[in-house]
C-alpha cells in the first residue's frame, strides 16, 4: 500500500471554518451535496483546467434512476455542455463510461457521447481503454473487461499535456541504437516510455487496498495519470459525480484543487471521509507503480494438465 505524507501546499492553507460545501476559487476541495449541474452554476467563466469523472451508465445501479436511452443521451448532452462551458482554453474533459445494456445488447455509450463533445467543437485527443481482470462473468457473451476514456481539448496545440510524469518501465531498458551516428547508444528514454493508449490498471474489488462501499469505485491510480498529465499545481481539477472521492483524492494527491458533487449521501461521506486522510496524509492508495499482480502458489497452478 502507499501511504503519503501531509500535503504541506493545502495543509497549511486549509481553514476549517471554510464552506467546503459551497464552490469557491479558494477552496482546496468543494464537496457539493446535490446534483453537478448545480456546482457548476457556482464555477463562473472558464475557471477549470480538467473534468474528470465517470457518469452513470443508466443500467440501474441504486443511485440511478434507470430511464430510456434518448433521456439518458439528453441528460448527458446538458452537463457536457455545463462542463465544456466552463473549460479553461488549455484545459481537457476526460469522459470515463462503459456499456449500456438494452435486451441483451450492447450498446457502447462512448460512441453515443462522443458527438455531444465533438458538435461542441472539442477534438478527440484519444480514447483510452482501461483494461481489467475482474468482473462480472458473462454467460451468452464474452465478459467484459475494459471501459473507455474520451479525452478532449479544444482544437489546436494549447493544451496542456506533460508526458514524463506518466511514463512507465521500458520493455527493453538496455536497448542500444544499432547503426548511425547514436550507435552503441542506449535507445530508451531514461524516465520510461509513453503508457500508450491501453492502461492496465486492475479495478477496485474486495481487496483493494481502497476498496469502499461504493459498488463502482474509480482507482486513484487511473485519476492519477490524467492529474499529472493535463494539469499543473494549484490547478482546478472537477469531477459532476464524486462518487467515492477518488478524483479528489487524486487530485489533492498532487496539491490540485478540487471540486466535485454527489446526490448520495453515503458517497459524499465516504469522498470526505477520504479527503480529510488525504489532506492528513493517511490515505492508503495502490502504488502507481506496482505491477499488476500475478498470482503464485498451488491454487495458481493448473490441475488439468497431466502431472510430469
Amino acid at each position: 500500500m502507499q501511504r503519503v505524507k501531509q500535503l504541506s501546499m493545502f495543509s497549511v492553507r486549509r481553514d476549517e471554518h471554510r464552506d467546503h460545501g459551497r464552490f469557491s476559487p479558494e477552496n482546496d476541495y468543494t464537496l457539493y451535496r446535490g446534483r453537478g449541474e448545480d456546482l457548476l452554476k457556482q464555477i463562473t467563466g472558464r475557471q477549470a483546467q480538467l473534468f474528470v469523472t465517470s457518469p452513470p451508465y443508466n443500467i440501474g445501479k441504486r443511485y440511478e434512476k434507470r430511464v430510456s436511452l434518448d433521456d439518458y443521451i439528453a441528460d448527458q448532452d446538458n452537463i457536457i455542455g455545463k462542463c465544456i462551458e466552463r473549460l479553461s482554453d488549455s484545459g481537457s474533459i476526460c469522459w470515463q463510461v462503459g456499456n449500456h445494456i438494452q435486451d441483451g445488447a450492447v450498446i457502447p455509450l462512448d460512441i453515443m457521447l462522443y458527438p455531444l463533445f465533438a458538435k461542441r467543437g472539442l477534438t478527440l485527443r484519444n480514447r483510452i481503454i482501461w483494461h481489467f481482470e475482474h468482473g462480472l462473468h458473462c454467460s451468452r457473451r464474452l465478459s467484459g473487461r475494459h471501459e473507455t476514456i474520451l479525452w478532449f481539448t479544444w482544437p489546436g496545440n494549447n493544451y496542456t499535456f506533460a508526458l514524463d510524469p506518466i511514463r512507465v518501465p521500458q520493455k527493453y531498458p538496455g536497448k542500444r541504437y544499432y547503426k548511425g551516428p547514436k550507435s552503441g547508444q542506449y535507445s530508451a528514454n531514461p524516465l520510461g516510455k509513453n503508457p500508450g493508449d491501453v492502461w492496465i490498471i486492475p479495478n477496485v474489488k474486495h481487496n483493494h487496498v481502497e476498496k469502499t462501499s461504493h459498488p463502482c469505485q474509480f482507482p486513484v491510480e487511473l485519476v492519477e495519470r490524467l492529474v499529472l498529465a493535463l494539469t499543473r499545481p494549484g490547478d482546478l481539477v472537477v469531477d459532476p459525480y464524486m462518487g467515492s472521492g477518488s478524483t479528489a483524492v487524486a487530485a489533492l494527491l498532487h496539491e490540485r484543487r478540487v471540486a466535485g458533487a454527489d446526490v448520495v449521501e453515503d458517497f459524499i461521506e465516504i469522498a470526505e471521509q477520504r479527503i480529510h486522510e488525504t489532506l492528513a496524509g493517511s490515505i492508503r492508495t495502490r502504488p502507481r507503480e506496482r505491477e499488476v499482480y500475478k498470482p503464485q502458489g498451488r491454487l495458481a497452478e493448473n490441475p488439468f494438465l497431466p502431472s510430469p
